[in-house]
């Protein structure tokens, strides 16, 4: 065998036969790996984890999109996210609460509000009791979800990569929360 001629599996005959004989390693791998990846995620979920939850805060899809602006309804019902630097939450820096934009449930204090630089209103904590977590897979790895306590609404994600005294950076999207100054 010439040492640049691809290995041959007797498969059948596809875009990347070589003369009929089967399909080239490469090509096999590739369907191989594309097969167990759509597994994987169809197995995951997606990131309607938190909608299968109870919360004391429940109302039909109706009665949520009658409550919610359409920004806050895609993205405290859908798992949406907003733009980054859209939101004047990203920049508030009085002291007070900011609560959840569907029920008020109290999420973050401004003592744990930091610049990330991202775009979006950061905390490094939020208040006692007030959200939940679940594994997100939407974007094909998983990521921690935040969600409020209280209703199920998605919040956003939050990372190992903020500042002491915990490391993490709670990353809000600003038009799922309301802020309540002191």
């Amino acid at each position: 065998m010439n040492t640049n001629e691809t290995t041959m599996l007797p498969l059948d005959p596809g875009p990347h036969a070589r003369g009929g004989r089967g399909m080239d390693r490469r090509a096999v791998l590739v369907l191989l790996g594309s097969g167990v990846a759509a597994g994987a995620l169809a197995a995951c979920g997606g990131a309607q984890q938190a909608e299968a939850k109870s919360y004391p805060v429940q109302y039909s899809e109706a009665e949520w999109k009658r409550r919610l602006t359409p920004e806050q309804f895609r993205i405290l019902r859908k798992a949406g996210t907003e733009r980054a630097g859209s939101s004047p939450l990203d920049k508030e820096k009085r002291k007070g609460t900011f609560v959840c934009a569907a029920d008020d449930h109290p999420l973050f204090s401004s003592t744990t509000k930091f610049d990330s630089h991202t775009g979006w209103p950061s905390f490094w904590k939020p208040l006692a009791g007030a959200v939940g977590t679940s594994t997100d897979y939407a974007i094909g790895v998983p990521r921690t979800e935040v969600h409020c306590a209280r209703c199920g609404g998605h919040l956003g994600h939050v990372f190992d990569d903020g500042p002491r005294p915990t490391g993490k950076r709670y990353c809000m999207n600003g038009a799922a929360m309301k802020f309540v100054p002191a």
